[in-house]
């Protein structure tokens, strides 16, 4: 989106993204003779992130600012950028390379070609040069990117968007704070798997049945459930059925990404609802590749025996491992 910067610093800057330990563990720290403190740095602090797939990949780092007078010196910089084809970057196979403010292609004559000399730090060659003729790369993979969905915490309080009624349109993709959860839902029940939906509800909150209400143009979850006389709005859910339901629109989208990431969908969730949450995730993972940040066993189990579950189940094991001492 153009704002590495800007994200970073919302989540406290370059530091709170460094390991808070030495930068060399010796062997007597391995071996437990010695423990493992942080020290004084003597390298250079930079970030390294990025990804790869089979026909693209993209590398970013970050790196502290030399040393101005800008009240802005805190600022991480954009030290290196490269684009290479295939899944693993060497020099043979870079089709875009960004050293400090240089910028350069390679073309079909497989040679470089500079494009700027003079790029700011704080800009990303994946938006000043996203060229569909003369940098397809670039512009290919800022749109891939951009496609990629993130979901973290939903809010349910008695504020929330989602509680509120909402102008309709056609939403097949629901919004990162859930607003548009109504016309999510009545999208994929025109243009989606409805039974999917159905189901889902019935498998968290059996005789339960999930339906949309319009006035004047605006959108209204509303829920009827075994024993109620009347269907509940949105205002009148718990905070967990209101999320899990938030959860459904997420998952059963008519518009599947090539990535999606979700960050302790559990979280104000009954127990009872983990395992139809699991279930759900794990429809999802057939059509899309599905990353869960989570904290709870019940989430992460492998009791289903589906593929798509066995992942999420290491996945976790393996987080937890990484944070042993």
């Amino acid at each position: 989106q153009g704002d590495v910067i800007q994200a970073l610093a919302h989540e406290g800057g370059l530091p709170s993204t460094l390991w808070a330990g030495p930068e060399q563990i010796s062997r007597s720290m391995k071996r437990g003779e010695q423990p493992i403190q942080g020290t004084v740095r003597h390298d250079p602090v930079s970030l390294r992130l990025g990804f790869s797939s089979n026909d693209l990949g993209y590398l970013i780092e970050l790196g502290l600012p030399s040393k101005s007078a800008s009240m802005f010196s805190l600022d991480p910089e954009i030290k290196l950028e490269r684009i290479w084809h295939g899944e693993r970057l060497r020099p043979s196979t870079t089709v875009v390379e960004r050293r400090g403010p240089v910028v350069r292609f390679r073309n079909d004559d497989d040679d470089w070609i500079i494009a700027e000399s003079n790029l700011s730090g704080f800009d990303s060659a994946m938006n000043r040069h996203a060229d569909p003729r003369h940098a397809p790369e670039i512009f290919a993979l800022r749109d891939r990117v951009r496609g990629w969905r993130f979901y973290d915490h939903f809010r349910t309080d008695s504020e929330a968007p989602a509680r509120l009624s909402q102008i309709g349109t056609r939403t097949p993709v629901l919004s990162n704070d859930g607003r548009d959860v109504a016309a999510a839902i009545q999208t994929i029940y025109e243009i989606g798997d409805s039974e999917a939906v159905a189901a889902a509800v019935k498998d968290a909150f059996p005789g339960s049945r999930l339906r949309v209400a319009s006035s004047g143009g605006r959108f209204t979850l509303r829920m009827e459930q075994r024993g109620l006389l009347r269907p509940l709005d949105a205002a009148e859910l718990s905070d967990g059925t209101l999320r899990y339901i938030l959860w459904i629109a997420v998952l059963l989208t008519p518009r599947p990404p090539e990535l999606m990431v979700l960050n302790e969908p559990e979280t104000s969730l009954h127990p009872d609802l983990l395992a139809p949450l699991r279930r759900l995730i794990g429809r999802a993972a057939r059509e899309t590749q599905v990353v869960v940040v989570a904290h709870e066993p019940q989430l992460v189990g492998t009791d289903s025996g589906t593929k798509s579950h066995r992942g999420i189940g290491r996945a976790a094991d393996s987080f937890r491992a990484r944070q042993r001492p």
